[in-house]
This record gives C-alpha cells, sequence and structure tokens, in this order.
C-alpha cells in the first residue's frame, strides 16, 4: 500500500465486460489494484450481457451493476426502427445510469467515453466526472480511412465538435500517448496515462525459436493484409523462419489472402486467440505490429516485456510512445511494406542485434508496469478531489 492512504469510492462507467477486448482487460486490471491495493470502493456499471459471464477474473472486492439497457439490440436493425431504438434506450441508460449514481454518491465516476458520455457531466451526484480515451482522437468516430462521403464527413465534424463541449466540462480527461493529447487543442483537462502492462511475465524469449509472432483482431485496423503481403516477400529468403498470427475475429478473408499471394500455410499460421499469449510470446523471436492506428498497443508492451524486439509501423497513435527506434525495435513509416519486410528482414538475420534489442525491450517496458502507473492514477484522483469545492 502506498503511503498516500487516500480511499475513494469510485464508478466505471462501459458498455460490457464478456469480451475478451482490450479495453475489458485494462479495465479490469485497474478495477482489481484500485480494488486491492489501495482499498478503493469500485464499482463498474454495465448496459450489455446481463447473462453472460466476465471474460476477465475480476476481484470480490468490486461490485458489478449491469442496467440491463441491451444496446445491441440495435444491431441489425432497420434504419428507422434503429433511430427510434437508440432513442428510447439512451433514455431509459439516462434515468437508470442517474438513479444509480445518486444511489451510490461516489467520488469520482469515470466515463470510457461511451453513450454515457452525453450526459455523465450533467448528473448532479457530486462526484468528479472523468474521462478515458482508448483510441486516438482522428480514429475514434472513423474506422475506415478512404471514407468520401461528405454527409458522413459533415455529421462527423458536428459530432466532434458536440464531443469537444461535453470533454471541457470534465474534471480531467485522459489519453494513452502524448501523441493523441496534443491533439486535443481545443482543451486544457488533457493528460497522459498510459496503459499498465497486462501481466508480468513468468517465462522470457530466449530468442531460440525462429518464429515471427503478430497478435490482435483479423479486422481492417489491424493490418494483417499488409503484414501477410510483407511476410510473402521474406519466406523464400528465410526458409527456417515462420509466421503465427493470434486473434479473435473473421480469418477466412486471410486465408484467402495468403492462398492468393502463394504463402506457404505450413509455414504462416492464422491461429485464433489464446489463453496463454505469454507462452506464444515466450516461443517467438521477433513481434510484428502493421496496425494502420492504435489507440495505444498493449500488445507491444506485452512483446517488449517477455523480451521480443519490435518492428512497427509508426501509426498514430502509440507505437512511437512505447518504441524507442533502433533500441528496443524498430518505426517503419506507415504502410510502407517494402520498408516493413526490409526491417523484419534485417533483425531475422541480424541474432546478435536482435537478442540485445530484446533485452532491451524488456528493460524498457518496466515502465508500464502496474505500480508506477497505478500511482500515476491515484495521484490524479487525489488532485481532482483535492483541487476543487464539492460541486
Amino acid at each position: 500500500m502506498n503511503a498516500n492512504d487516500n480511499k475513494y469510492k469510485i464508478v466505471y462507467c462501459t458498455p460490457a465486460l464478456y469480451m475478451a477486448g482490450g479495453v475489458e482487460r485494462v479495465l479490469t486490471l485497474k478495477a482489481n489494484y484500485f480494488a486491492e491495493q489501495y482499498g478503493h470502493d469500485i464499482t463498474i456499471i454495465l448496459t450489455e450481457g446481463v447473462d453472460k459471464p466476465l471474460f476477465y477474473p475480476l476481484s470480490e472486492k468490486v461490485h458489478v451493476v449491469n442496467l440491463d439497457i441491451n444496446f445491441e439490440e440495435l444491431w441489425g436493425q432497420p434504419f428507422v426502427r434503429k433511430v427510434f431504438l437508440y432513442m428510447k434506450k439512451q433514455r431509459e441508460f439516462r434515468s437508470k445510469l442517474k438513479a444509480e449514481l445518486m444511489r451510490i454518491r461516489p467520488d469520482i465516476t469515470v466515463s470510457l467515453l461511451r453513450r454515457e458520455i452525453n450526459f455523465i457531466t450533467s448528473i448532479p451526484d457530486g462526484s468528479r466526472k472523468v474521462g478515458e480515451m482508448h483510441i486516438n482522437r482522428a480514429n475514434y468516430r472513423n474506422f475506415r480511412d478512404n471514407d468520401s462521403n461528405i454527409f458522413k464527413r459533415l455529421f462527423s465534424h458536428l459530432w466532434m465538435s458536440s464531443l469537444v463541449k461535453k470533454l471541457r466540462r470534465l474534471d480531467l480527461f485522459v489519453v494513452l500517448t502524448d501523441e493523441d493529447r496534443l491533439s486535443w487543442t481545443e482543451l486544457n483537462n488533457v493528460i497522459t496515462i498510459p496503459n499498465p502492462m497486462s501481466f508480468t511475465p513468468t517465462r522470457i524469449s530466449l530468442q531460440g525459436h525462429k518464429r515471427i509472432i503478430a497478435v490482435g483482431r483479423y479486422v481492417y485496423e489491424k493490418g494483417f493484409d499488409m503484414l501477410l503481403e510483407a511476410w510473402s516477400r521474406i519466406e523464400k529468403q528465410c526458409p527456417e523462419w515462420e509466421m503465427a498470427f493470434y486473434g479473435m475475429g473473421e480469418r477466412a478473408p486471410y486465408e484467402d489472402l495468403a492462398t492468393k499471394l502463394g504463402i506457404d500455410k505450413t509455414r504462416c499460421h492464422l491461429n485464433g486467440s489464446t489463453e496463454d499469449i505469454e507462452k506464444e510470446y515466450s516461443e517467438s523471436s521477433l513481434f510484428v505490429l502493421s496496425s494502420r492506428f492504435e489507440g495505444f498497443g498493449m500488445v507491444i508492451v506485452e512483446a517488449m516485456s517477455c523480451g521480443l524486439p519490435v518492428v512497427s509501423f509508426a501509426c498514430p497513435c502509440g507505437p512511437r510512445y512505447i518504441i524507442n527506434d533502433g533500441q528496443d525495435g524498430l518505426l517503419v513509416e506507415n504502410g510502407n511494406v517494402e520498408q516493413l519486410s526490409q526491417s523484419i528482414l534485417s533483425l531475422i538475420k541480424d541474432d546478435d542485434r536482435r537478442k540485445q534489442m530484446g533485452k532491451t525491450a524488456r528493460i524498457n517496458a518496466q515502465r508500464f508496469d502496474i505500480n508506477i502507473i497505478a500511482e500515476r492514477w491515484q495521484q490524479q484522483f487525489k488532485m481532482i478531489m483535492d483541487s476543487k469545492q464539492p460541486h
């Protein structure tokens, strides 16, 4: 326990905890730590998955309240019905969340910037209001770079202007990287606190396995299509090496692309998710991140903590914040597949450099240790509690 004995009643608002996502994992990790190590009274308020088990284990000291709004019912509905159903559910959500916060009377309420950000600062429960952003600003609403629809772009602009007004009313707005913090020029309440390392490794790569690993969902933003293209340029030059992907999502399009690229599938494995990713890191010698964008890039920190150097696109936002180019990994021009393949090749062919980078990566990853990150949060909690008179 830190010498700072300030204990607070803290509520987190997020849609669900039944999925194996990065946001869910980080929230669970922080909630457990704050409850167990600092003695905070932590409650997580959900809207989805009332009958589904939590994916990540949650401390018995953390309370969970599920308002059972079921916004997921909107999925696949016709547009007109979706609009009316959304408005109805949003009213229900606002009413139920207000009642719950007035009952709990937390010291601090943290929004993970989902639907509650539209009204959270107007709930008169007396709590300080904090927002957490888990994706970078440029990609918060736009998950496709090539959207040329002028009406969508206009709506996106108006939506962002509205969001900024809401964020301005927060007592604190937290983003994951300095790169992203600098993009919020309209705000003066923004600070950077990165995600904590999701586990403390018990197994370290000894650089004995000639295997490259990539971890992430099989979706457009993770850029596995570009990594497959890069691997197709590498595989014939390095017949002893193999490539392994791990993640959730639809793999069929990537299997088809691998076939189209003529990739040897006995040495390129498109795996599903695994419950023991630490084992897979420790049995690899190089990690590659091919994302088009990131909120942070927790997998980079995971891989580095297991002794893997990282080759990554210098995409927004995260890789430049985590990787020290040339020391614990290599940063590549975003989207440059040829440069990606050449950088991977350079580390495949230079055992000594790769091993030294892996050792440095382990050391540098320690700055994301949960003890360090949690202390930064605790300092901010104390600051916003001490700096203002009760609302």
